[in-house]
């Protein structure tokens, strides 16, 4: 199958996304056709990538002087810790800021290494070469940066596009189902604030895009991206539109936060978790309705997604839950900002709730 190139054009820059299968094996072809040049290169690589992949990216960028970076690629370690560590390697060997970044591995990867990218000498090149399924339809595009902290997740970062994203879809046949769940997990959110027609084909292709089928899987992440690609290229700081992209976030985010990061629940598993609570508390403040909510639920059910919230927490938790949702850093004022939905395709943003409010429906309609 031929790859697929979509453009993502900010106000800061152009770059190219290439959805495809066996990309890493024609980077250096890749580069010259999209104007891409340098001499050295540091590969920040997740330590759970298989190292015939990271040997196909070395074989496929022979001319150039390549170094290492591995990465425990976790939520703890996403941090300004790592970030020195990272910046020290490469004002020790001598990089330029016409050198590049190269990201090997999933969203913490990505988040970790653009940061640096964007902090070296004020901006060095930065390619993102994105290995699981919810770094290739979300996090991959639009340059959002960010490492946490003890008081929330990526309240640092900064905005820094790349030069260039390869989503290459071989690398998606090596992941436990877990992984191809949390990236599902976006891919539905896209298609719940953005496009009720591809909700409709995520309904009837559910299945077969979680087994990789062949073209399916390249058409739910071709128009993930393209999703998107259109918010962002209207919004690239998230002053308006883009805000729509954290439906379901300032929970997930929340969640993540109060279980300390831990395997218990991962980021796109929490992303789930938070459009199923988003979606039930615009039905609960009669925004959605009871059609259109239950129309997210089956979908969620007949796919067994994490999607009942008291699994993970109890009533204890929900001074901590709330505490986070409270430092969310989409948060303008004293209330808490939420992205909430009017019908599948129609989301509302800005929408500000006291935390009593919030407090009383997580209490009432989710902890039963």
């Amino acid at each position: 199958m031929k790859p697929i190139k979509l453009n993502i054009k900010t106000k800061s820059q152009e770059y190219p996304i290439l959805i495809g299968s066996n990309l890493i094996s024609n980077l250096s072809k890749i580069l010259k056709e999209n104007s891409i040049k340098f001499e050295n290169c540091l590969l920040i690589v997740d330590k759970n990538i298989s190292k015939k992949f990271i040997s196909k990216i070395k074989k496929s960028l022979n001319k150039k002087k390549i170094f290492i970076f591995y990465f425990k690629a976790n939520e703890i370690n996403k941090n300004i810790d790592y970030i020195n560590k990272i910046l020290d390697f490469l004002l020790k060997k001598n990089f330029l800021r016409d050198d590049c970044i190269i990201s090997v591995g999933g969203g913490i990867t990505g988040d970790i290494s653009s940061f640096a990218a964007s902090l070296f000498k004020r901006g060095i090149k930065f390619i993102n070469i994105p290995t699981t399924l919810l770094a290739q339809v979300d996090s991959s595009i639009g340059g959002k940066t960010g490492i946490n902290t003890q008081h929330g997740k990526n309240l640092i970062g900064a905005f820094y596009q790349p030069s260039l994203v390869i989503s290459d879809t071989f690398f998606l046949k090596s992941l436990p189902k877990r992984e191809l769940i949390c990236g599902y997990g976006e891919i539905l959110k896209h298609a719940i604030i953005a496009n009720k027609k591809f909700f409709n084909f995520l309904n009837k292709n559910k299945s077969k895009i979680l087994k990789l089928k062949s073209p399916l899987i390249e058409k739910a992440i071709l128009q993930s991206c393209s999703i998107k690609k259109k918010v962002v290229e209207i919004d690239s700081k998230e002053i308006g539109i883009r805000k729509i992209l954290n439906f379901g976030h300032t929970f997930a985010h929340a969640y993540e936060a109060t279980l300390g990061y831990s395997n218990k629940l991962n980021h796109g598993e929490a992303v789930i978790l938070g459009i199923k609570t988003a979606a039930k508390f615009s039905l609960s403040n009669k925004i959605l309705s009871l059609n259109e909510f239950k129309l997210i639920e089956n979908h969620l059910n007949e796919l067994n997604l994490p999607r009942d919230i008291n699994k993970f927490f109890s009533k204890k938790n929900l001074k901590k839950i709330l505490f986070f949702m409270k430092k969310d850093k989409k948060n303008n004022t004293n209330k808490i900002n939420l992205v909430l939905l009017k019908k599948i395709g129609k989301p509302i943003y800005n929408l500000h709730f006291n935390k009593e409010k919030i407090n009383s429906y997580l209490n009432k309609e989710l902890f039963k």
